[in-house]
């Protein structure tokens, strides 16, 4: 099935998944915040996420959310491996509601990118123990990102299905707390996405090699995680949707995957790319990644998320009027402007939802 444009579809048009129904096309991208202790969510979370409900977007979803201790890429990430983290989690997820926005979650195990240090702090990427770090860290093969980086211990089949289930407990741990939406990160040289390039899968068991023997890890957790999330909510999964390196994990093989992720139960795939190498040349610039959103969305029929490069009202609107994607996904614009999506209805006449108490700043105020 193939998804056509249609124009009297834009930027602030409800969108309906399963039970849930998002008040326009405007989603937070995760974004990592390197605040938490031990995993915790915390005031920053509530105000960095509560900000951006207010603000109009539609779904709100939290940073890369580690299912196990050893699966943040920092010791500052937000994790949800123990029922303790539920509870800020909810007061978060409550208020995101009470402004009409849709909490989401996305889960993740950063494999060999694990125990790597805050962007902004000085020296080695690396964290040590001694500073809070971990070892062993965990991938498909024993291959460091980079050279100056951890080498990996190579997943066993008893600790892969350790991961599995992981994810469907962190999932379950998700419901509790109140999210309506799970994405499942598979991209950025993470775990799920290392063992679908070749690049950095080198395995020779059923996990390596052919495609459908790369893509079965991501298949397993689609399918536990599924088990578990009620049939009402949808499921979500990022992709790097291209590596950007001969050789890699690239779009035809993501066009190929698309339908396979369906069948499973995903309701969108969030097309981004990159990651899986350091030194990739990415042509970056506005709306650079659109183009695999709309291809998968064509070609497959299955929705999905454009994002990267995204920064201006027209440019998202012109993004979903012409059906290149379902939903634009905004990061760096919205750590610049968390009313970005207002602005936007402002600039193309649409309806607002503002909240009572920021009425008078807008024009139906």
């Amino acid at each position: 099935m193939k998804i056509l444009p249609d124009q009297t579809t834009h930027l602030f048009t409800p969108l309906q998944l399963r039970d849930v129904r998002l008040r326009n096309r405007i989603g937070v991208s995760p974004m990592c915040q390197y605040s938490s202790v031990d995993g915790f969510a915390n005031d920053w979370h509530l105000v960095h996420l509560g900000s951006r409900a207010v603000g109009g977007a539609a779904l709100i979803v939290t940073e890369a959310t580690a299912v196990l201790p050893e699966g943040r890429i920092s010791p500052e990430d937000l994790g949800l491996w123990k029922d303790e983290q539920i509870e800020m989690l909810a007061r978060i997820f409550r208020f995101i509601e009470t402004q009409g926005a849709v909490p989401a979650m996305q889960l993740a195990h950063a494999g060999r990118k694990a125990s790597t240090a805050a962007p902004w702090k000085t020296g080695r990427s690396v964290v040590e123990e001694k500073d809070g770090g971990w070892r062993p860290i965990f991938a498909p093969s024993p291959f460091p990102f980079s050279s100056d980086d951890i080498v990996p211990i190579e997943l066993d089949h008893s600790g892969l299905k350790r991961i599995v289930q992981a994810f469907a407990d962190a999932a379950r741990r998700a419901l509790e707390a109140g999210a309506k939406v799970i994405e499942i990160h598979a991209a950025h040289g993470y775990l799920l996405h290392s063992f679908l390039s070749p690049l950095s899968n080198q395995r020779t068991d059923e996990y390596g090699g052919s495609f459908d023997n790369r893509t079965r890890a991501l298949r397993e957790v689609v399918a536990a995680v599924r088990a578990v999330w009620p049939e009402r909510f949808p499921l979500f999964v990022r992709l790097s949707v291209t590596d950007w390196v001969e050789g890699g994990w690239d779009l035809d093989q993501s066009v190929r995957l698309a339908p396979q992720l369906r069948e499973l139960g995903v309701d969108l795939v969030d097309c981004s790319s990159g990651g899986a190498i350091p030194g990739a040349k990415i042509p970056v610039g506005p709306g650079y990644q659109v183009p695999f959103a709309e291809r998968i969305r064509h070609e497959t029929g299955i929705p999905t998320a454009a994002v990267g490069m995204i920064t201006t009202p027209e440019q998202a609107d012109q993004i979903i009027r012409t059906g290149r994607a379902d939903m634009v996904f905004l990061a760096r614009e919205l750590l610049r402007d968390p009313y970005f999506p207002l602005h936007a209805a402002v600039a193309l006449k649409q309806d607002l939802h503002v909240a009572d108490q920021y009425r008078r700043a807008f024009p139906s105020g």
